[in-house]
């Protein structure tokens, strides 16, 4: 497997090709088709490129970058075959994610010094953010940590009760004080919970309403305040969940919620269920905020730490 020896193992690695299928056939199906017949790389093999990745959701601010790339690299080598491609493709776009802060992370560790360390996570209703939660809980739960999970997301029953659930399912602590409570005020008592028993890792629920901005960022400055009066430097991230499914409007929410919190992480869900997988590329590069973990699949253990070679890997692979 080569350098996915460091960060992934074989089943992983099934699991991200598996999950990426439909992203893949949309990519590097149509590459294919585009290059046949043709020796080199010229003016018509590019604008099929940019087609194909602009139908994959990849965005055409984006893609111009990734076509910019090529045209630099054909330039400087004179000559391209159509067979180097889809290599010239791989590489480009690894190093435009590296260039905006996607960083490999190797487990399911928490920073060093910071216990408990405080997870707030955010995004809209319906984009898999409590089942993110809580399958972030149980690979946090399988690396030996204590972890609280918090419900402040107080405006829907159901969303305190599903956290419930999961907290149940894991085996991991949870704390709430019910519906219509103030967010801000279980925000901060889920990290005074952490601290007073002992917890490695805190992950707070917020609600997800973007119907009015004012009001979000409102609220979400007052959960921040909140969990920073009873645990100075605290939430140590805050992770923005975002349906890949939706592409280009999964961009817009991530532009609405940069505008309202200081987003420091993404997750990505339901990449196993879209053709738009390359809108994982297009936020990266807009945004400048790392991603972090992608669903890959619905069961418990398909939440994976985003590693940029493998995802880029599994999409151009033969």
């Amino acid at each position: 497997m080569g350098f996915f020896d460091k960060f992934f193992n074989r089943e992983k690695k099934e699991d991200l090709d598996k999950g990426l299928e439909k992203t893949k056939e949309g990519i590097f199906d149509k590459l294919t088709r585009a290059v046949a017949g043709k020796s080199t790389v010229d003016v018509e093999v590019l604008d099929e490129v940019e087609n194909i990745l602009i139908s994959s959701d990849v965005g055409l601010d984006t893609t111009v970058k990734i076509i910019q790339r090529i045209e630099e690299r054909v330039a400087r080598d004179k000559y391209v075959n159509t067979q180097e491609l889809d290599a010239i493709l791989r590489d480009e776009i690894v190093q435009m994610l590296s260039e905006n802060n996607t960083a490999d992370a190797e487990d399911y560790d928490i920073p060093a010094g910071k216990k408990p360390y405080v997870l707030l996570v955010i995004g809209v209703n319906g984009v898999g953010k409590t089942t993110t939660i809580g399958k972030l809980a149980y690979q946090f739960k399988q690396n030996g940590y204590k972890v609280v999970l918090g419900a402040a997301d107080t405006f829907r029953a159901a969303a305190v009760d599903q956290l419930k659930i999961w907290a149940d399912r894991v085996g991991c602590d949870f704390y709430s004080k019910g519906m219509n409570a103030d967010p801000a005020a279980v925000a901060y008592e889920t990290t005074e919970y952490a601290v007073d028993n002992g917890c490695d890792i805190a992950i707070i629920d917020t609600a997800g309403r973007l119907h009015n901005k004012s009001h979000l960022m409102l609220e979400l400055g007052k959960i921040h305040r909140s969990i920073d009066k009873k645990m100075p430097g605290a939430p140590h991230d805050v992770l923005l969940v975002l349906d890949a499914s939706t592409g280009q409007n999964a961009q817009e929410q991530a532009r609405q919620f940069t505008e309202v919190a200081p987003i420091t992480c993404l997750a990505l869900t339901k990449l196993d269920g879209t053709a738009k997988g390359g809108v994982a590329i297009s936020i990266s590069d807009q945004f400048k905020i790392p991603i972090k973990y992608i669903g890959v699949g619905e069961s418990i253990d398909k939440l994976q730490i985003f590693n940029k070679k493998a995802f880029v890997e599994s999409l151009f692979q033969r």
